[in-house]
């Protein structure tokens, strides 16, 4: 038996769940955010939403308004417990279980579903990798990450914020950073701002190279940002004294753009001549 009590099937003005310090919790106060949140998603191309880490609900009441099947995903099992008992709706739609480690593309049975939440800091990039990994089943994701991530993640070449998240999410996905939300409409505050971002996977999210070597070439390149693609790339340039000429690799990894990383991946993966 759940230990919160609802009244007239309403929740409390003020939810008895606390936000955990380990587990990155900052609980969004602010309606009118989390409104404007649950609108980024287009719903078009699927009929199946996941919210990560919906905590107490303040998001997961707005998206189950929508015309669309919601389910979350949450590892807090106070949380899990507080949803259970104020949000009958997600009856059977709750999974207790860590996102990073749970097989939820064989949950939803291989079929397409979006991805939203207010995401926890201290995992906000590694969620976006797995995103990576799920990608033939996401063709929209949107939410709320750390500012500095949610720039990282839709920043473009020649910026210092410009980097393997960018790089990476942009191969597969169009990348918009919609708006910034601040401090005190969260408990407990952070101490930096935050950033809504919304990705739709593009048209043709299979590149036209190894995708492989492409996530070792990228990782590779910006492990030594400050070195020029001749340097960092050593590795992959032995005895390929063919490429060895190409202008491409003067230039720092801040300043190629995704396609031009394609074509470096092509050089670096055709048989050696």
């Amino acid at each position: 038996m759940s230990k919160f009590k609802v009244e007239n099937n309403h929740m409390p003005q003020k939810s008895p769940v606390q936000p955990k310090k380990h587990l990155g919790q900052h609980f969004l106060t602010d309606l009118n955010i989390a409104q404007q949140i649950a609108q980024t998603l287009s719903l078009c191309g699927y009929k199946q939403v996941l919210e990560i880490g919906p905590g107490t609900g303040v998001l997961t009441q707005f998206l189950l308004e929508k015309d669309t099947e919601i389910f979350v995903i949450e590892i807090d099992k106070e949380s899990v417990a507080y949803l259970q008992a104020f949000f009958p709706k997600l009856k059977g739609h709750i999974l207790s279980e860590d996102f990073l480690k749970f097989d939820i593309v064989s949950y939803f049975n291989k079929t397409p579903f979006a991805i939203i939440g207010n995401f926890p800091y201290n995992i906000s990039s590694q969620i976006v990798f797995k995103l990576l990994e799920i990608r033939f089943f996401v063709p929209e994701f949107a939410g709320m990450f750390q500012k500095e991530v949610a720039e990282r993640i839709c920043e473009g070449p020649g910026s210092k914020s410009y980097g393997i998240l960018s790089v990476l999410t942009q191969a597969f996905y169009e990348t918009e950073y919609l708006f910034t939300v601040p401090e005190h409409v969260f408990n407990p505050p952070p101490k930096v701002k935050s950033g809504v971002i919304r990705l739709k996977r593009k048209e043709d999210y299979t590149l036209a190279c190894d995708e492989k070597m492409f996530f070792s070439v990228v990782k590779t390149a910006f492990g030594q940002r400050r070195k020029t693609l001749r340097n960092s790339l050593k590795s992959f340039l032995l005895e390929r004294d063919t490429l060895k000429a190409e202008p491409l690799f003067d230039k720092r990894p801040e300043m190629l753009s995704v396609a031009e990383f394609i074509t470096l991946t092509q050089w670096l993966s055709a048989p050696n001549s």
